[in-house]
């Protein structure tokens, strides 16, 4: 088989029409029925864990209990929802996504039942288990996307991967900011568990919708281009088979525990101050500037490869948030929201970018679904670091420890350029 590495891509391929490419992304009407029932899905994915604190502390159970059930969730969706989905690369989306999701629901409803009428809170924790089962409804967006580019189905000059990606992050930036305040807003409003369900009926009724959209599923030829190697290599895992992503899982983890130390701080911080609005104006401007710099990115031309483009924006990153050290007030506060915020949209795309050539497209769910894994373990990583700094050492001290986890990109992301640079699977595949 022919080494290649992601350098060695044309720049047609990387870049494809510029801003243009937006034009046939929207015009591409077979996309909009599982790009809006993934987007529905997407709704409920990140009131997990954060949903499940809101429930569990509104209907007057200790704090501790709450953040027991949320960690077992996310460690659940750590450890399942990739194997999951390296059913769904072997078998189909078809085949596996209504049994999994079935499972997820099941729990989830069943927690609800144990929270509204009182039963044993231990049985709450089974219940999160089955929840790890959700299939990651952003990879099986991209999935889908990745098989309409290669298979011709956006014509003869479709939009760059970075582009594509770069328009479902945008998508999965709305679903992140609708989804949470919709699930604690319900939860206080009506009853503690209405947010909460409020985020299931959507997860259904995007699966059913998912199910119904046959025509952009990826076929048996396209999904199992490499399926002989595959099997060559066993049972292992994504992670444990490519190195370049475990170096993009631990990526997306410090990324994760960043994020989740950084904005756990910054409502610690402005409730010192006795201004706690301010988290939320921080919160909102960080998000719509992040969904600004992620349409921005997927649009330009740029020479650089994947790899180097990953590395640019990994080093921003780190810098962009690192700068928290630097926090004593709501001005500092705010300027690192919308700086850090800049440098995250094309950084957790070039990431996905990167992770679409590091893999065959045989594993590519799979692969997909670990680097969001990553993120999401960090994610419940960080509020715990967090709230340990700033309980026993104040504000000041957890945004010293985001800046810690932030600036310890850098050396990883010099460290495994040269394997995310060396690992390149889009021509083997083509």
């Amino acid at each position: 088989m022919a080494e290649q590495t992601v350098e060695a891509q044309p720049q047609e391929a990387q870049d494809g029409q510029g801003f243009r490419a937006y034009a046939s992304i929207i015009r591409t009407k077979e996309a909009y029925a599982f790009d809006f029932a993934t987007l529905l899905m997407r709704l409920y994915m990140p009131m997990i864990t954060l949903g499940v604190v809101s429930m569990i502390t509104l209907a007057g159970h200790s704090a501790l209990f709450a953040g027991t059930v949320s960690s077992t969730v996310a460690a659940a969706l750590f450890l399942i929802s990739p194997r999951v989905s390296k059913r769904i690369d072997e078998r189909g989306q078809s085949a596996v996504v209504p049994g999994a999701a079935a499972l997820a629901m099941g729990g989830l409803f069943a927690m609800l039942a144990i929270i509204h009428f009182g039963l044993p809170n231990v049985l709450c924790y089974p219940c999160a288990v089955l929840m790890g089962f959700s299939p990651s409804p952003q990879a099986l967006a991209r999935t889908r996307w990745l098989f309409l580019i290669e298979t011709g189905r956006l014509g003869q000059n479709p939009p760059a991967v970075r582009t594509v990606f770069s328009y479902e992050g945008v998508v999965d930036d709305v679903a992140f900011m609708i989804g949470p305040a919709l699930c604690i807003g319900l939860g206080a409003a009506i009853v503690p568990v209405a947010g909460m369900l409020f985020g299931g009926c959507c997860y259904v009724a995007g699966t059913v919708m998912l199910m119904g959209s046959r025509s952009t599923e990826p076929d048996e030829r396209w999904r199992l281009a490499n399926v002989g190697q595959e099997r060559a290599k066993g049972e292992r895992t994504v992670l444990g088979l490519y190195p370049s992503v475990r170096v993009l899982f631990v990526l997306m983890l410090l990324m994760g525990a960043t994020f989740g130390i950084f904005d756990t701080t910054t409502v610690a911080l402005t409730e010192e101050l006795g201004v706690p609005l301010a988290a939320s104006v921080c919160l909102v401007a960080a998000a719509v500037v992040s969904i600004s710099a992620g349409f921005v990115f997927g649009g330009m031309r740029f020479k650089a490869t994947p790899a180097k483009l990953l590395l640019v924006t990994a080093i921003l990153f780190a810098v962009g948030y690192g700068i928290m050290f630097f926090i004593d007030g709501v001005f500092g506060l705010f300027m690192v929201s919308v700086l850090g915020a800049f440098t995250y949209a094309p950084f957790f795309i070039s990431t996905n970018n990167v992770c679409e050539r590091c893999v065959p497209k045989s594993r590519i769910t799979e692969a997909l679904t670990w680097i969001g894994a990553g993120f999401s373990c960090g994610s419940a990583i960080g509020p715990t670091m967090a709230g340990f700094f700033v309980d026993f050492f104040g504000a000041s001290a957890g945004f010293d420890a985001g800046a810690v986890f932030s600036f310890a990109i850098i050396p990883v992301a010099l460290l495994g350029y040269r394997l995310i640079r060396k690992a390149d699977f889009t021509s083997q595949d083509s």
